[in-house]
């Protein structure tokens, strides 16, 4: 029996993903499998330190890894309609002169923020959960925000700048890469990777197929999300290219990292 680490953030998303495998709800084969639950950034600041073996992590914290890891093809964030959001208050400053929190330099979000807007500098890293409240407070003029914020904001009197999602789309016609699950590969075997892959979808079609399953591990790590939110986050991050990249997903990487390069962001 191989265990493996596997790290990943307390989304919904994420914990419906993973919660049949770490609970041995599918067939895990030779390994086991240890979660440990991190804010996306803190997953990217691990993974450029090789810290587990298998990890989530976003697809702009992979452009810097130098072949550490490799891409699983099944388990990764990306689609249409569920791109991160930059937000206001009641700042009227335009988007150079604005203090605007990031949830962290390595998110795919922030990276995006840069390719619609380079001149946006005036940069704060900040928890992605605590973004919402600090520019609601007046502590942020703006706030760059992902996971489940695109359907709280309001609530916070917040209004939307920029759907960067959106922008995304109309610019490449791709789906918006977002999150991907990678292997260390000093820590696996090409086949063991394939394996890895194998049993991750088995998680998801089981999540899929047995929706209540999941549900106390979902909202005990969502902790203050209520039930439409948890539900809503899931449909939209969990989809086919969660269950395989596919042609579609790889493309969608490529033109990522393209852009990313020309800016000289990576």
């Amino acid at each position: 029996m191989k265990t493996v680490n596997i790290a990943f953030s307390p989304c919904p998303n994420d914990t419906f993903i993973f919660h049949a495998m770490v609970h041995r709800l599918v067939d895990t084969g030779d390994f086991r499998f240890i979660p440990r639950l991190y804010d996306v950034e803190t997953l990217n600041e691990f993974a450029l330190a090789e810290k587990f073996e298998v990890t989530k992590l976003s697809f702009h914290a992979y452009l810097h890894l130098n072949d550490k890891y490799e891409i699983l093809e099944s388990g990764s964030a990306l689609g249409f309609g569920c791109g991160p959001l930059l937000v206001r208050g009641s700042t009227t400053k335009e988007i150079g002169d604005m203090t605007i929190a990031i949830p962290g330099r390595y998110t795919t979000a922030f990276m995006l923020l840069r390719l619609w807007e380079p001149s946006a500098k005036k940069i704060i890293p900040v928890r992605f959960d605590y973004i919402m409240e600090g520019v609601h407070n007046g502590i942020y003029d703006a706030g760059l925000i992902i996971h489940e914020g695109r359907f709280v904001y309001k609530k916070y009197g917040l209004e939307q700048i920029v759907d960067l999602g959106e922008w995304w789309e109309k610019e490449t016609g791709a789906p918006i890469p977002l999150g991907c699950i990678t292997a260390r590969n000093s820590s696996f075997s090409e086949k063991e990777k394939n394996e890895l892959s194998t049993i991750i979808r088995s998680s998801i079609e089981y999540a899929i197929n047995n929706r209540e399953a999941s549900r106390e591990y979902i909202k005990y790590n969502a902790q203050e999300l209520d039930d439409e939110v948890i539900e809503s986050h899931i449909r939209l991050y969990v989809n086919e290219f969660s269950l395989s990249l596919g042609d579609q997903g790889y493309r969608a990487i490529r033109i990522l990292e393209k852009m990313a390069r020309e800016k000289q962001i990576i």
